[in-house]
């Protein structure tokens, strides 16, 4: 059974940066295409970003483009979310996902979630 576990999380003011990771394990890695969701209080969770199962594909949510980059490493089997210029509005609960089949999208349809890290964003 594969488990996905987050780190990263935490409290930084606005215009800061944090660096999730994910680490996966039970699984091959490299088997999985991988996502990043958040959810904030009170609101529906939300792609973030995904990356394809070699690296070389890489989507992100209108609301983060050129702020964020997802990365993956497959020889620690770790996804990372690089997180620049942070807006009190990305305060949420982040989440790591992944597919075997298809490049994670939507929320629904995810295969497997990690158990979340809080990232807190002050104005």
């Amino acid at each position: 059974q594969v488990q996905l576990v987050e780190s990263g999380g935490g409290l930084v003011q606005a215009g800061g940066s944090l660096r999730l990771s994910c680490v996966v394990s039970g699984r091959t890695f490299s088997s999985y295409a991988m996502g990043w969701f958040r959810q904030a209080p009170g609101k529906e969770r939300e792609f973030v970003a995904s990356i394809g199962w070699t690296g070389g594909m890489t989507y992100y949510a209108d609301s983060v483009k050129g702020r964020f980059t997802i990365s993956r490493e497959n020889a620690k089997s770790t996804v990372y979310l690089r997180m620049n210029s942070l807006h009190p509005e990305d305060t949420a609960v982040y989440y790591c996902a992944a597919e075997r089949g298809r490049i994670p999208s939507v929320a629904r349809d995810i295969e497997v979630w990690g158990q979340g890290t809080l990232v807190t964003v002050s104005s």
